[in-house]
């Protein structure tokens, strides 16, 4: 269809594009008021709904229920793995993704349970407790009251601490993400609720009568439509609603697209800012007819720009609070200069995924051992300065010793991991100065509060495969300093 057939301005059009991203909300409430709720609207996405969740295993222990608590004040996505799902409702409460598995029973870990997991924190134990007994809620065990006379009760630590954690680690190798990466949108696996996260905005909204939209065929997003010159026009795109919270993708360098288009060159926009008509950052890149192709977009080389003018005083993107995602075709470039690899008309572009990537790992699985483990049988230990659980090992079932083949399984993996061994916890407050160590002499305590934060700190790091023993200071902390304290670690060997 040429130019000249298509001319004609669509007033219809147009309100429909500021209706549907809410640019001017008398108009929304005009067309509910008229039609009801349009089906194509909806609340703002969370900018996590789309990405991996995190895996807490034990998630109802002292440790675990800390560690999906700052989990979700983070806005990560948090998946609890519990066994009794009226237990773990009464702690964690009834909005929370809970599943219902078994480390010890492998047949357990269903593809339900660990899909579109993006990392685990593993903080199972078997349970200890007094030899004469507890309150329901282990109100003496968590006080350490008379815990220097402990027993286990329920299953043991070969299960628990060795064949369970193994099982979990089997099993999440499975269904774990590659390590540098963070998956934001995979069309391979469509649904309404991931199409209707996005909406066409062409250059109608500029006096323009080019048309495009976004379709998920063939397990992928295409993105297509007719692109005209006419009425000074020239461009067409789709861009998603905001997303509130927005998309925190600090930590990595940039995005990576797989797509196969049509040889034109198309642009990716970010945006950090709320509002409609406000500062993006763009990326031109060019497609190979019919052929895939992976685009790394680094977030250092986007481009400031603000109605198609770059803005030279602009700040990098703030990575931490994406607010919205764009694709455009358009015969402009920047400040006037025209597109190299433009033509109008029909095109189309196929899009398979958009990741986050980094070149370095971050963690993917972090366990919480205890330190101690390597001790029991250790030529020269002087039994009476080591804590309970050295000296009582071997009555405790070989707890420590357990939790170290435990850890083996992990580090055999290949999983990008980190492994926290924690001196003796207690229920005190946390924010104490923190003492990592290496070797495994340490000895002190550490409160499950400063063990949880240090679990979810554990899987923002750019340092993985390493082992350490933690115990808190005597002074508050003001404030940590967390890479320093991972840098300094040596890797296993």
């Amino acid at each position: 269809m040429t130019d000249k057939n298509r001319s004609q301005w669509d007033l219809g059009r147009f309100i429909e594009t500021l209706t549907y991203f809410e640019v001017i909300p008398f108009l929304n409430c005009i067309q509910r008021l008229i039609m009801g709720r349009p089906q194509n609207e909806r609340p703002r996405t969370n900018g996590d709904e789309n990405m991996g969740v995190i895996l807490v295993a034990g998630a109802t222990g002292g440790v675990g229920k800390r560690v999906v608590q700052k989990l979700r004040e983070r806005g990560e996505k948090v998946r609890a793995l519990v066994r009794d799902i009226d237990k773990a409702r009464s702690i964690l409460g009834n909005d929370i993704d809970l599943v219902v598995a078994d480390i010890t029973k492998p047949e357990t870990l269903t593809p339900l349970v660990m899909a579109n997991i993006e990392a685990v924190v593993c903080c199972t134990a078997v349970r200890v407790q007094p030899v004469e007994g507890d309150t329901a809620d282990r109100a003496e065990y968590y006080q350490g009251v008379k815990f220097y006379q402990p027993e286990i009760v329920g299953d043991t630590p070969e299960n628990v601490e060795y064949q369970g954690v193994k099982n979990l680690v089997t099993a999440a190798a499975k269904y774990l993400p590659a390590t540098n990466e963070k998956v934001i949108f995979d069309f391979t696996h469509p649904s309404t609720e991931l199409k209707n996260i996005w909406g066409a905005l062409d250059d109608v909204v500029m006096g323009g009568v080019s048309a495009s939209n976004i379709q998920l065929v063939e397990n992928t997003a295409l993105f297509a439509g007719n692109v005209s010159t006419a009425n000074s026009g020239g461009f067409a795109s789709v861009r998603t609603r905001n997303f509130d919270p927005p998309f925190n993708l600090s930590g990595y360098e940039g995005v990576e697209l797989r797509v196969k288009g049509d040889g034109q060159r198309y642009k990716l926009f970010l945006r950090t800012d709320t509002k409609w008509d406000s500062l993006g950052y763009s990326y031109s890149f060019d497609t190979v007819a019919n052929t895939w192709i992976n685009v790394r977009v680094p977030f250092a080389e986007l481009v400031p720009v603000f109605r198609a003018k770059t803005v030279n005083d602009a700040p990098l993107i703030e990575s931490s609070k994406v607010n919205s995602f764009q694709l455009m075709l358009s015969k402009f470039e920047y400040d006037g200069a025209l597109n190299p690899h433009f033509s109008a008309g029909t095109f189309a572009l196929q899009v398979e995924s958009i990741k986050a990537y980094s070149r370095t790992s971050t963690p993917k699985f972090v366990l919480v051992s205890s330190a101690g483990v390597t001790r029991p049988g250790r030529p020269g230990i002087n039994l009476d300065e080591e804590p309970p659980a050295v000296r009582l090992n071997d009555q405790l079932g070989g707890i420590l010793t357990w939790k170290l083949k435990g850890e083996d399984s992990l580090r055999e993996s290949g999983i990008p991991y980190v492994i926290i061994r924690p001196c003796a916890l207690t229920e005190e407050a946390g924010g104490k100065e923190l003492i990592f160590e290496q070797g495994d002499n340490v000895r002190g305590k550490i409160s499950r509060e400063d063990v949880a934060e240090l679990c979810v700190r554990s899987l923002q790091q750019k340092v993985s495969n390493v082992t350490f023993e933690v115990k808190e200071g005597t002074n508050i902390a003001k404030s940590i300093d967390w890479q320093h304290l991972f840098t300094n670690l040596r890797p296993d060997q």
